[in-house]
């Protein structure tokens, strides 16, 4: 079996279905790990709840996850974290005026406090490093 320096899962585990056992199982193949996972549990998506049924839908996103969700399960897969970040999901074109206008005040609030930010306005993912 090959076992390669990195393995890449981007925007991968939160489509399938017993994501547990593709963690365990991915793991053995590479000595280091990059996962970037979409955050789509925030309080304005549960609260309006139309832009989870969308990810379902139109992404076929089965599972949600917020960053300590998110890191929680790699640890339970037995991953070892080595360093997350955000990455920003805002930066993406769309057409819709008043979804560009939201933006700028989720932006802004990101520079004061990153971690509130996600959580209650959402519009980011999760980069994260595995061993």
């Amino acid at each position: 079996m090959n076992k390669f320096d990195l393995v890449l899962s981007i925007d991968v585990f939160e489509h399938v279905e017993d994501c547990f056992s593709f963690l365990r199982k991915l793991k053995d193949k590479g000595e280091y790990k990059l996962f970037h996972i979409p955050l789509d549990l925030s309080v304005q998506k549960v609260l309006r709840s139309y832009p989870l049924l969308r990810s379902r839908k139109k992404l076929g996103h089965i599972h949600y996850f917020t960053k300590e969700l998110a890191l929680e399960l790699l640890k339970d897969c037995g991953y070892s974290i080595i360093d997350y970040r955000y990455t920003n999901s805002l930066d993406i074109p769309l057409q819709n005026w008043k979804t560009k206008l939201v933006r700028y005040p989720i932006k802004f609030c990101y520079l004061l406090n990153k971690d509130i930010t996600v959580r209650l306005l959402g519009g980011y993912s999760l980069m994260v490093l595995t061993k």
